[in-house]
């Protein structure tokens, strides 16, 4: 199947853009390439671009989004999930539920800063 085009960044809505940055800069390892107050940017190759864009009002997604209010969430890759909770804690991630399905595939579902939620996972599916 060929489609017409590629993604080339995910941008998320938020009330304060460098911060919300500087915490997906702490998870990811990845530097924050772009900020101005009003929008932020990271960037990885070949990945793309995750941007944050300061909106007026802002009203983090609810979780769990079973009508559609979730609107999105990233699924991260990690090797530990206990040091990667105490990581993302400590970068100002909120935590939403315990451990699920404890074992060789166990996921956490976390809020960052601006309530975006986020999953971190040992194995990706």
């Amino acid at each position: 199947m060929s489609g017409i085009g590629t993604i080339c960044a995910l941008v998320l809505e938020c009330s304060d853009p460098p911060r919300l940055a500087r915490f997906w800069s702490d998870v990811l390892g990845v530097r924050v390439s772009e900020c101005d107050g009003a929008w932020a940017s990271l960037e990885q190759s070949p990945c793309g671009r995750m941007s944050f864009q300061a909106v007026k009002d802002y009203q983090p997604p609810a979780w769990p989004g079973d009508h559609g209010g979730q609107q999105m969430h990233l699924d991260v890759l990690v090797d530990d999930l206990p040091v990667a909770t105490r990581q993302v804690i400590g970068w100002g991630a909120i935590v939403l539920t315990e451990v699920l399905d404890p074992g060789p595939k166990e996921w956490r579902v976390f809020a960052d800063p601006a309530g975006h939620p986020f999953c971190l996972v040992t194995v990706a599916e």
